[in-house]
């Protein structure tokens, strides 16, 4: 028997970066995964990494339609869950007076709006004593530049999981967070320029105490023990930054 044998988990924002880091953790251990995100070729590339233990969906995080279904499908293919992460999200740069409503409105939208109403579909399926996990950022704490509305959509994030875990306490569902660093993800070849991209990463990896950037393997780890293993802990949040926000 493996360490996650015959468990059902639900990963939004499962096919690239943390997610798909963590979905490969808990399939490598013998549970059944389902995923979710927007493109489906990334989806279909994902699930050829995971194998038969895995089930992808295509579902906009931002859509309180896509939610609704995502529920329904979930409650088709696994009935009750045992883990619940909620890690798709959206980042963007730009410095304060050149905020636009678009942009602070669709960071909301996927950051924190999703988030809370994707709990809110999922929390009837989740079993007595399940775990959800929520990416929150090193940036809810920190006053980074140009990253005003990201910080702000994380911190609002950090408050839910405290709220969402008083809520969920009389089905003894936990809530915790895991709050990532400067992560490797791929996510900033994706987000910036090419050319200001290495110039970034050198910058991350100077500053930080560890001086260098974290794995997606090692936000995992953390999200795993959140989901299975902190079974005294709700409301928390576990920083995956090399010690950014503490030192």
């Amino acid at each position: 028997m493996t360490t996650y044998d015959g468990k059902k988990i639900v990963i939004t924002g499962g096919s690239s970066g943390i997610g798909l880091a963590a979905a490969r953790l808990f399939a490598d251990g013998g549970a059944h995964v389902l995923i979710t995100g927007r493109t489906r070729s990334t989806l279909d590339a994902a699930l050829e990494r995971l194998g038969d233990k895995a089930v992808a969906v295509r579902s906009d995080a931002a859509s309180l339609k896509d939610i609704t279904a995502l529920a329904e499908t979930v409650r088709e293919r696994f009935g009750a869950v045992d883990a619940l992460f909620v890690n798709a999200g959206v980042t963007a740069s730009a410095p304060f007076d050149a905020v636009t409503e678009e942009r602070y409105d669709a960071l909301f939208d996927v950051n924190t709006k999703g988030p809370y109403f994707t709990v809110r579909a999922l929390a009837p399926l989740l079993r007595e004593g399940g775990g959800v996990v929520l990416t929150t950022s090193v940036a809810n704490v920190l006053g980074l530049d140009a990253l005003s509305v990201y910080s702000a959509t994380k911190a609002a994030l950090r408050s839910m999981t405290r709220t969402l875990a008083r809520e969920l306490l009389p089905r003894r569902v936990r809530v915790n967070a895991v709050s990532p660093g400067p992560i490797d993800t791929g996510i900033l070849d994706r987000s910036f320029p090419a050319d200001a991209v290495e110039t970034m990463k050198d910058t991350y990896r100077s500053t930080n105490p560890m001086l260098r950037l974290g794995t997606s393997e090692e936000v995992a780890a953390a999200v795993a023990y959140l989901a299975f293993g902190a079974t005294f802990s709700t409301g928390t949040e576990f920083p995956v930054d090399g010690g950014a926000s503490q030192l």
